[in-house]
């Protein structure tokens, strides 16, 4: 030890001890204690919530530099043992999505616009968008803006038509739009802020912008599928059915889940601390989490943690387990589709068994990839084993018809 008036290695064990023992004593104890804790929760195979919170007034008691005896106090919360119904009798739909000729042509005209050209006419036109300054009522500071003319009103449109740069028009606010993220473009603000706007605004006009939709050719198909993968208008059609398809199976995947989770969630009994879970989500929510915060929020908390306890119950009871191979082998599927697909695999050989460990050691080493992949396995095996012990009926219906299925769920 370096300490100013002894020589190096020679200060006396007694002066060691009185300038750091303290700290070294309650470093190794708190380090004894989290491991005997975490020990303890597991040979006894407990079900606990959130983490263990020590008693800190107790703790401040402790007599450091005299006691050789330390005694700790934890509140733990305790979950009793629950059971989770999964059999035939939990009878879930499965949405089949037909994508009709209606869905297909929009999607179609939707990709001549998005690879189209963009021109800046003099004159705004009823398929045009018009750039501008939108100032208020009170005629205080302006805001950029963007206009897209067929998404407003009927009303509404003729009033941006004819427009040439440098023009003014002036609109009800509360009248321009049905849509609130179409008025929160507009006006430049949040959905939240758009809901409450009132009054006559001026928009004075900085831009108008057409898109040419592209020829509905090869040029097209190259575009969007790439160089000759398709070489012919039924076959492009038919691709962009089946692209449709993929697209809203992974949605009804998705949504029959989130069935899943909320049947589970409202048919399975736990017995939750509920005393426990306060004190725990406010010492652990850095002054964020308040019983105000709690008061309107705490049953949503409960479910997600609920859920969580389930999940690692059917984990268990489904022995759905991940191993270290799975992970690397999903990384490498990730990293490869970052750069040109599967091909970078074979070319790479076994360094690429390094770019991935790199990849989920993360640049701080704490390992966040590792565990975002591990949870996305994990989730996706725990589910198909679910699927596997309940009824599941797939039901056919128009992408309308799933719309209206998505939006009920989502506001249950």
């Amino acid at each position: 030890m370096h300490i100013k008036g002894f020589r190096e290695g020679k200060v006396p064990t007694g002066v060691v001890k009185k300038m750091y023992g303290r700290t070294i004593l309650v470093e190794e104890v708190n380090h004894l204690l989290s491991h005997s804790v975490s020990d303890y929760i597991k040979e006894k195979k407990l079900t606990v919530l959130g983490d263990p919170i020590p008693n800190h007034e107790k703790a401040r008691q402790i007599d450091w530099d005299n006691q050789k005896d330390f005694e700790f106090e934890f509140q733990i919360g305790m979950v009793e043992n629950f059971n989770v119904e999964l059999s035939s009798k939990v009878k879930l739909n499965s949405y089949r999505i037909d994508v009709d000729d209606k869905v297909v042509n929009e999607a179609i005209e939707d990709m001549k616009r998005r690879f189209g050209t963009v021109t800046n006419p003099e004159v705004s036109s009823a398929e045009d968008n018009v750039f501008g300054e939108v100032t208020g009522p009170d005629g205080g500071a302006s805001k950029s803006s963007y206009v897209q003319i067929p998404k407003l009103k009927s009303g509404e449109q003729k009033k941006f038509i004819g427009l040439k740069k440098d023009d003014t028009v002036t609109f009800d606010v509360e009248k321009l739009t049905a849509d609130p993220a179409d008025l929160s473009r507009i006006m430049n603000v949040t959905e939240a802020e758009a809901s409450s706007l009132m009054g006559t605004y001026t928009l004075r006009v900085t831009n108008i912008s057409h898109m040419v939709p592209v020829e509905h050719n090869q040029e097209l198909y190259d575009k969007v599928f790439g160089k000759n993968v398709v070489t012919g208008d039924v076959e492009f059609v038919e691709k962009v059915r089946k692209t449709i398809s993929e697209n809203y199976e992974r949605e009804s995947n998705h949504l029959l889940e989130h069935e899943i989770e909320h049947y589970l969630v409202d048919h399975t009994k736990v017995n939750m601390p509920d005393a426990f879970l306060r004190t725990w989500l406010k010492t652990t929510g850095e002054g964020k989490i308040t019983e105000e915060v709690l008061g309107k929020e705490f049953e949503d908390y409960k479910k997600g943690l609920k859920w969580g306890l389930i999940k690692n119950k059917l984990a268990e009871t489904l022995n759905v387990k991940v191993e270290q191979g799975d992970v690397r082998e999903r990384a490498k599927l990730l990293i490869a589709q970052q750069f040109g697909g599967p091909a970078i695999i074979e070319q790479l050989g076994d360094k690429f068994n390094t770019i991935a460990d790199n990849y989920l050691s993360g640049r701080d080493g704490k390992g966040e990839n590792f565990m975002r992949v591990y949870n996305q396995i994990r989730h996706e095996k725990l589910m198909k084993a679910i699927k596997e012990q309940i009824a599941v009926t797939e039901k056919a219906v128009s992408l309308e018809e799933f719309r209206k299925a998505s939006e009920a769920h989502a506001h249950e």
